[in-house]
């Protein structure tokens, strides 16, 4: 937490400051990157909501009962990641939305994907995405690398969009 705290706040300062809010999809980093916006002062005049969704059968659940368009998309990809960023931010009507899913370990994903691989994207004025990958099976390591790219991805999006 500490490592995300720093970029939490960067974060915070640029959506403040442009009055916009934003919309957190987690799902490998547990809830991480809320908690360390939430940490912030004045988190509640930016941050609208977060979800981690973990499993398969809760993605499931959360799909069948909104309007994101997944159809034809392989999950734990970043067009699918990218997808879901575009629908969450939709779904809560913030100006921002960042979606996580990855493979800590140690053990891969269900979908394929090797430990230590995430995919992360931004859906906002600047729409962005990555693949990430630590090469490491260390679940924590994974899981803060993970939160620091989700973040660092969100706060390279809000500068380039304030430039």
């Amino acid at each position: 937490m500490e490592k995300l705290l720093p970029l939490a706040e960067e974060a915070a300062t640029l959506l403040k400051q442009r009055g916009e809010t934003l919309a957190v999809s987690e799902s490998s980093v547990g809830g991480l990157v809320s908690a360390a916006l939430i940490a912030q002062p004045g988190a509640s005049a930016f941050f609208l909501g977060s979800t981690v969704i973990y499993t398969r059968e809760a993605g499931r659940i959360l799909r069948d009962g909104n309007a994101m368009d997944l159809k034809g998309l392989e999950p734990m990809t970043p067009a699918f990641v990218q997808a879901l960023a575009d629908g969450f931010r939709h779904q809560m009507s913030s100006d921002w939305a960042t979606s996580e899913m990855g493979a800590s370990g140690p053990a891969g994903s269900p979908y394929g994907p090797k430990p230590g691989t995430a995919c992360i994207a931004i859906s906002g004025p600047i729409s962005k995405g990555l693949v990430i990958e630590t090469k490491l099976n260390d679940r924590v390591e994974n899981m803060r690398a993970f939160g620091q790219a989700q973040l660092k991805l969100l706060i390279a999006c809000l500068r380039e969009a304030s430039a």
